[in-house]
């Protein structure tokens, strides 16, 4: 069954779209990131221009990473604290991301920053997660001891230490603060949640616990997401309500199947596994950035 997307321009199934939310939904409850970092390339893949896919994306991200984070916060894997000082970063980074974004579009640039921007950082990313995951699944099979979770370097001698009793951590406000502007950033020129930066982040810098780390992290990406929605239909008037929509259905549905799937797996396998995926998508769009295209003269909108 067909369905038209007014803003999109285009004609999709709605039951595809159904499927890609529920998809998208289940990795957000899996492994704590709103899962835009697959969703965008996804609905560019369908057909959906670029610009179009990352300022509605961000509707469903907010949906999703609501849902997901409900599941944690039964748990009590959610350390409000902070999330509270990562939002703050991320409201200010996603404000002026969205204005470069604006920027960007105006000049007919968008489109490719936005794919070499997940190139880079997917593959970036992907190759981390993916060497750590599988170096702590060989100290537990070898029942050897683990090697610190982080190293004390440059950041854990800045000011305005703060204790975070839920993270069992005593660090600057600072750091989570620059994070969460860098991930606000990032958010609001590629339309993700920035989970799958900020959950790295998170573990090997801040050194949270991946099971606190998870919940933390949706909870931030609820607002900031939000607030790059709103900024999107604002100013760019570029949020497909209709897509929106049916990507909303099918990621509340899929996010509580992953929450509950995620709080059974270890860590390690949670970032093997979470790496895996990002490169996969990662290559899939570079592959799509060097294979010259069938028709090299084309019209359109973006």
């Amino acid at each position: 069954m067909q369905v038209y997307l007014p803003i999109a321009e285009l004609s999709v199934d709605v039951f595809l779209l159904l499927g890609l939310g529920g998809l998208i939904g289940f990795l957000s409850g899996l492994f704590g990131v709103g899962g835009g970092f697959l969703m965008t390339p996804l609905l560019i893949f369908i057909g959906v221009p670029p610009a179009i896919a990352v300022a509605t994306q961000s509707t469903h991200v907010v949906a999703s990473s609501v849902s997901g984070v409900l599941a944690h916060w039964k748990r009590g894997n959610v350390d409000v604290k902070m999330g509270a000082i990562l939002l703050g970063g991320g409201f200010v980074g996603s404000t002026l991301g969205v204005g470069l974004f604006t920027v960007l579009r105006s000049i007919g640039q968008i489109d490719l920053v936005i794919s070499l921007s997940y190139v880079v950082l997917l593959g970036t990313l992907g190759v981390m997660l993916m060497l750590e995951g599988a170096r702590a699944m060989m100290r537990r099979r070898s029942q050897s001891r683990p090697g610190k979770l982080h190293s004390h370097n440059w950041a854990h001698g800045l000011p305005l230490k703060t204790r975070f009793r839920k993270s069992r951590l005593y660090i600057s406000a600072l750091v989570p603060l620059a994070i969460g502007f860098g991930v606000g950033m990032i958010s609001s020129l590629m339309g993700v949640g920035g989970g799958f930066i900020l959950v790295p982040l998170m573990i090997y810098v801040l050194g949270m616990p991946t099971s606190v780390v998870i919940g933390t992290s949706l909870f931030q990406i609820i607002f900031v997401s939000a607030n790059v929605s709103f900024l999107q239909a604002s100013q760019n008037q570029a949020v497909d309500l209709v897509l929106a929509l049916l990507l909303v259905a099918g990621g509340v549905i899929g996010a509580q199947f992953g929450g509950r799937l995620g709080a059974k797996l270890p860590g390690e396998m949670l970032r093997l596994l979470l790496g895996l995926l990002i490169l996969c998508v990662g290559a899939k769009l570079l592959i799509d950035l060097l294979v010259p295209p069938e028709d090299i003269y084309s019209l359109g909108l973006s």
